[in-house]
């Protein structure tokens, strides 16, 4: 029998929100430690549209504008430089078309859905209201195929943000765009702003889609083969896929369409070892390759802000602008103390700032696809002169390379000191051979939720059991990586194999959110869970 899809299981999970298993909190525990699970009643979780969280939404900074958008999710067809593929995308380019507001701004932005699927949006990094968060079946009902949803909410908090469905794969596809919140009281000072966003692509080429490298990893890799371990709960659940993503037992069932996708052997030191699970033909900087790139036009001695985001599926990025140096302002939106590199290290979901000073010539900003031996660029000009060569590597991409851990929140970023009132202990677990990504051995249902409660300072412990590296994403809310010094604010984290990680954040945003590894197949092989507000 085949396994129930994700969708279908969170569709009937909705008629049951809050009847779920309560997988981190059991009688007769203190509310700073938390176990194993047990039942409770619909009333006992905030309503996303409850009032909670209109009441929270009320008391957000706003006198703002209302800016009202309107995007189009659609079947199209993308240039890519040297081919053209079919696929989704918001309207007819890639990255959408970009968003900009002002902190304390309404935005009103409405989603029309022309595919053939259900979709959504989610506002990755955003401190938004909880019926607008966009993950089907928890927060909302998906928008299907010739309808259309208003995502309304004020926007909080200036930095750089970006938007893509939560349903299923579909973010590995077209579907994203950048979203800048500008700052009413900008403290930097520079004369051009370039949002750059890398990505990893497969979609539409050779028949390949998303849903199918999917299903050609859920099969699992054969023995010996496997590049991730790490203890589940020993439930017989051969393929690991209750209820989430595609079963592996279903995909046996059918040959995915397209060449193998399956990576082996990719290698990064900085990754932990293993560096990722896909091998994507293209690797792109805002939607072009290397031999076609995009060009930042300047003048010699310009001051840039670099908007960075990674949007890739399965891939970090070393970035890397040959012939400088950049200074580090900013990670995940909020400011850290300015810290000067060669390199950056990206995870998928995680945006950083930085500011450069423009030399005189052609400049190659490059992003290497960490361990998978490909690059993706784009061009800074200043002057006249030939480009480098579409595979050359700046210098500065084997120099100093920052990593979230090194850098310390401003201080007026910095989360203050307080001790936690409840912890809650991940353990990330799963690995290739069954595809059964998971945390703490439980693939994601929506009724199953750990506990929190307003106003409670509150630590998540995570403990990586896996061979593989994982960006964790937590939605609605931004925290302290307290297991690095300087502690910087930040909604998506590396964690690296082997090794804990520990974020502590304020539960001040009511709700039911998702946290999740932003890898878009770990995510929907079930390494995705749900934090939920108690009442």
């Amino acid at each position: 029998m085949r396994t129930p899809t994700r969708r279908s299981l969170l569709g009937a999970g909705l008629g049951l929100a809050g009847t779920g298993l309560l997988a981190a909190c059991s009688s007769g525990r203190t509310s700073s430690d938390h176990g194993s699970g047990s039942t409770t009643g619909a009333a006992d979780w905030t309503d996303p549209a409850g009032r909670e969280v209109a009441a929270t939404e009320k008391a957000r900074a706003g006198g703002g504008r209302v800016r009202e958008v309107r995007l189009t999710a659609t079947e199209t067809r993308l240039d890519l430089g040297r081919t053209t593929v079919p696929t989704w995308a918001y309207g007819d380019r890639l990255p959408g078309r970009q968003v900009r507001v002002t902190a304390g701004d309404t935005l009103a932005l409405t989603l029309a859905n022309h595919l053939p699927e259900p979709t959504s949006l989610h506002w990755h990094g955003l401190a938004l209201r909880n019926d607008m968060d966009g993950v089907p079946e928890l927060t909302q009902q998906d928008v299907r195929p010739g309808a259309d949803f208003t995502y309304r909410f004020k926007v909080p908090h200036p930095g750089t943000y970006w938007f893509h469905p939560h349903s299923g794969t579909q973010q590995d596809r077209g579907l994203y765009a950048p979203l800048v919140v500008e700052d009413p009281r900008e403290p930097l000072a520079y004369d051009h702003e370039w949002v750059v966003v890398v990505d990893d692509w497969v979609d539409g080429v050779d028949g390949s889609t998303p849903d199918g490298v999917l299903a050609e990893l859920s099969r699992g890799m054969a023995p010996g083969m496997d590049h991730g371990s790490g203890s589940g709960d020993g439930d017989g659940d051969e393929g690991g896929h209750s209820g989430h993503g595609v079963s592996a037992q279903g995909a046996r069932k059918e040959e995915p369409p397209g060449p193998s996708r399956m990576m082996t052997g990719a290698r990064s030191e900085l990754l932990g070892g293993d560096a990722g699970d896909v091998k994507y033909p293209y690797h792109l900087v805002n939607g072009r390759p290397a031999e076609d790139p995009e060009v930042f036009r300047a003048r010699p001695g310009d001051r840039i802000r670099v908007r960075l985001v990674n949007a890739g599926g399965d891939t970090a990025y070393r970035v890397a602008l040959g012939g400088h140096r950049m200074t580090v302002t900013h990670t995940d939106g909020f400011p850290v103390e300015h810290a000067e590199t060669e390199a950056l290290l990206l995870g998928m979901g995680e945006r950083y700032d930085v500011l450069v000073t423009a030399g005189d010539g052609v400049f190659p900003l490059t992003a290497l696809a960490e361990g998978k031996d490909a690059t993706a660029r784009a061009l800074l000009r200043t002057g006249g002169g030939a480009a480098p060569k579409a595979g050359a590597r700046p210098k500065e991409l084997e120099g100093k390379v920052v990593t979230a851990d090194r850098l310390t929140a401003d201080e007026s970023a910095a989360l203050p000191a307080r001790a936690p009132d409840r912890t809650v202990r991940f353990q990330l677990t799963g690995g290739m051979a069954r595809y059964d990504w998971a945390f703490n051995g439980r693939p994601y249902k929506s009724t199953e939720r750990y506990p929190v409660r307003a106003g409670e300072r509150v630590r998540l412990v995570f403990s990586n059991a896996t061979d593989m590296w994982h960006p964790l994403h937590l939605h609605g809310h931004t925290f302290a990586l307290s297991s690095a010094k300087g502690a910087p604010r930040k909604d998506t984290a590396v964690i690296l194999p082997h090794r804990t990680l520990t974020a502590d954040f304020d539960a001040d945003n009511p709700g039911l959110w998702m946290l999740h590894c932003h890898n878009v197949y770990h995510a929907e092989a079930g390494m995705m869970t749900v934090l939920g507000y108690r009442v």
